[in-house]
């Protein structure tokens, strides 16, 4: 069995990773998602998730763009694989297909791209661009992906669809790699895991209760066997390792009781328009509470609260489940990202190794 992946949200809007007034040592600046990025890569984590805003949200009055600064990241890093987000529908997929693959060249073959369907309105209808009923957004986003492959892989590519029409295409440099680049997206209805097991590598999940990670592991895992594929799976958690378990507890609180009332609850409105309005009503954020859209992807569920011991036994049982990889967020960038890397990886990677050691036996 592989070992779990590590990533980190890399910071590039400001605000940080709660929407909170609590005190928060976390910069988006370029020159800080700069030393985020060493710091990581050389504590153990595999994969660098670059967030896509346009529009204030949740606080983030700031943003910087993902794939620029995805490019930039890769002149002064050598092992982190960069995932940029990106939108359908504010894009072309024949060009960011040219924007991923000049990232690839750039950094040696460590661009990953994550398809984000869209949940907020005003990005997209400010911009004069259509707001697309739940489903049809993720229809987009299929084709979106169908588009990709095809550039990266054929010589001259063509594609009819109901949003992309390309005609003999060409499309050079390839990627780095003849498979492509790694495609990871989120979501969380049916329409996001048919999407997942038809066309993705990689599927995102919110954070979530073991119940729910494991449903929908098993529902996409069924779906991509009907297709003759695979999926990777990865989920979203916020951590916070403290010396004991009521100090990181204390925390939690602090980061919940000094919420920015205000951001959450445009926050609330604005992802009502994504999951909630999926047919069956299981989309992203449909059963989120106020206390879990502090952390905007829910990432106070999935558990990663308490010692660096608690955390790393954490891990391993999302790994159980099925987790491929742990998309991790921190209240303190400037000493908590080092910290997890020191103390939790190192642990997660002698219990696999006791795991190993034990199947072998």
């Amino acid at each position: 069995m592989s070992n779990l992946k590590f990533a980190y949200w890399v910071p590039n809007v400001s605000g940080g990773l709660v929407v909170s007034k609590v005190p928060q040592k976390t910069d988006w600046t370029f020159e800080a998602n700069k030393r985020y990025a060493l710091t990581a890569e050389q504590n153990g984590f595999e994969y660098a998730l670059l967030q896509t805003r346009f529009i204030a949200s949740y606080g983030a009055d700031k943003q910087l763009e993902a794939a620029t600064l995805g490019a930039a990241l890769a002149t002064v890093t050598e092992k982190i694989n960069l995932i940029t987000a990106v939108h359908p529908g504010l894009w072309h997929p024949a060009v960011y297909a040219k924007i991923l693959s000049t990232i690839d060249q750039i950094s040696g073959g460590r661009a990953a791209v994550n398809i984000v369907s869209g949940w907020f309105k005003g990005e997209f209808t400010s911009f004069g661009e259509p707001w697309l009923e739940h489903d049809e957004r993720y229809r987009r986003s299929e084709e979106f992906i169908s588009v990709l492959r095809r550039l990266w892989t054929e010589d001259k590519a063509t594609y009819r669809g109901n949003f992309y029409q390309i005609t003999d295409a060409p499309h050079k440099p390839k990627p780095v790699k003849r498979e492509g680049i790694p495609i990871f997206q989120g979501g969380n209805s049916k329409a996001a895991r048919e999407m997942a097991a038809k066309v993705s590598d990689w599927y995102f999940m919110n954070g979530n209760t073991n119940d729910g990670i494991q449903s929908q592991i098993e529902d996409v895992k069924r779906l991509a066997k009907k297709e003759g594929r695979t999926v990777k799976f990865a989920i979203n958690g916020f951590a916070i390792v403290r010396e004991t378990e009521q100090e990181a507890i204390n925390q939690l609180e602090k980061i919940i009781t000094s919420a920015d009332e205000e951001a959450v609850e445009g926050f609330r409105q604005a992802v009502q328009q994504a999951g909630a309005s999926s047919k069956e009503g299981e989309g992203m954020w449909a059963n989120s509470s106020f206390d879990d859209l502090v952390q905007y992807n829910d990432g106070f569920k999935t558990g990663l609260i308490g010692t660096p011991e608690q955390v790393a036994d954490r891990i391993i049982e999302l790994k159980n489940l099925g987790v491929d990889l742990v998309l991790t967020a921190f209240l303190n960038y400037d000493s908590e990202l080092e910290e997890f890397g020191k103390t939790v990886i190192p642990l997660v990677r002698e219990k696999e190794l006791q795991r190993q050691k034990g199947a072998a036996a």
